[in-house]
């Protein structure tokens, strides 16, 4: 059962002020505009849904300093950023009915040797976990997945059903891999020799840094030795994947479908919007942003927006591309001027 919250906590809790609505009102769950009731707190963050706004049943409304619309019933708390703020919300709500229930299931499989504490963990049905890996206080393993071995699993962290960490690898704290990711597998790598594609082996691990995120069917490299690094704070989406030896910086931002080749480096703040894609052994400097689908095929420096095939800086690419649109224009202009001359050139009869 959730935690309700009164309207005053509920403010202290998102740092807002109260514009409307009584001090001790309760509220015990949230949800959409649309779809919330009287014991439910939503919130306005974009105008475009200010039409729902307006006829919400929702008990209470997080808003914009400065809104004060709505129906007369909902109580409204005004804040800087009411995106974030009602963020603070679901978390206080989510925590609140999760069922942390510690235990190993019997239909789990934990080597002896395996390192972790039955009272502190969760280990679910079919889950495997193989000699030397740790599993830290407090974290979840979901149905079927699998820890290699010496593998380290922080405190905290929370994998879900399928998802696969190899040997050797390590997460962070707070680390959460969605159904199906996979950290781990071998780098893409083979060496033409006599007309056949010979393997080379990949021995280096896969390191996440704490409060990563990581989305359902991503894949990461282990590197071919050292290390592939995914930086503290950084969020990947569903679909991505990420090369052996790519250094991924701190607080990134990687949309689905994007595929960042290997010994890649990312910078801090970097942002890939969906299926962006780079070579490899390039470079792309803190606080840049990808365009979706852009195609990184050197070097990038920080502090820009790219977008483009090859990548190059946005308003560059926005007026390559206002030009590939008059071509077609340009080519009868051509060919009228072409038909004008040859007119002109015809001997006299």
């Amino acid at each position: 059962m959730a935690l309700a919250l009164t309207l005053s906590e509920l403010a202290r809790w998102v740092d807002g002020d109260i514009v409307r609505g009584g001090l001790d009102a309760s509220y015990t769950g949230m949800a959409a505009l649309d779809a919330a009731g009287p014991h439910d707190v939503s919130f306005l963050g974009n105008e475009k849904y200010h039409a729902q706004f307006s006829q919400t049943r929702a008990g209470a409304v997080i808003v914009a300093r400065g809104e004060t619309g709505g129906p007369p019933h909902a109580a409204l708390i005004a804040v800087d950023n009411p995106t974030l703020a009602f963020s603070t919300v679901v978390r206080h709500f989510a925590a609140a009915s999760r069922d942390f229930q510690p235990g190993v299931s019997p239909q789990a499989s934990v080597d002896p040797a395996a390192v972790l504490d039955p009272a502190k963990v969760r280990v679910h049905p079919g889950a495997v976990i193989l000699a030397g890996a740790r599993v830290g206080n407090g974290s979840v393993v979901g149905p079927n997945c699998v820890i290699g071995e010496d593998a380290i699993i922080g405190c905290d962290c929370h994998l879900m059903a399928n998802a696969t960490v190899r040997e050797r690898c390590v997460l962070g704290d707070r680390v959460i891999l969605q159904p199906g990711v996979v950290i781990g597998s071998d780098g893409y790598g083979y060496e033409l020799v006599d007309g056949r594609h010979v393997k080379i082996d990949q021995v280096g691990i896969v390191e996440i840094e704490n409060d990563v995120e990581i989305g359902a069917n991503t894949t990461i490299d282990r590197a071919r030795f050292g290390k592939t690094v995914i930086g503290e704070g950084t969020k990947i989406d569903n679909l991505v994947q990420i090369g052996h030896n790519c250094v991924i910086g701190k607080h990134c931002l990687i949309v689905a479908l994007c595929g960042i080749s290997g010994s890649t480096r990312l910078g801090d703040y970097v942002t890939m919007a969906g299926q962006c894609g780079t070579a490899g052994h390039v470079v792309i400097g803190d606080k840049a942003s990808l365009a979706g689908r852009s195609g990184v095929t050197t070097s990038l420096p920080g502090g820009a927006v790219y977008s483009g095939l090859p990548a190059q800086p946005f308003r560059e690419e926005m007026k390559l591309r206002a030009t590939v649109r008059r071509l077609p224009k340009l080519v009868e202009r051509v060919k009228a001027l072409e038909a004008a001359l040859k007119i002109r050139d015809l001997p006299d009869a």
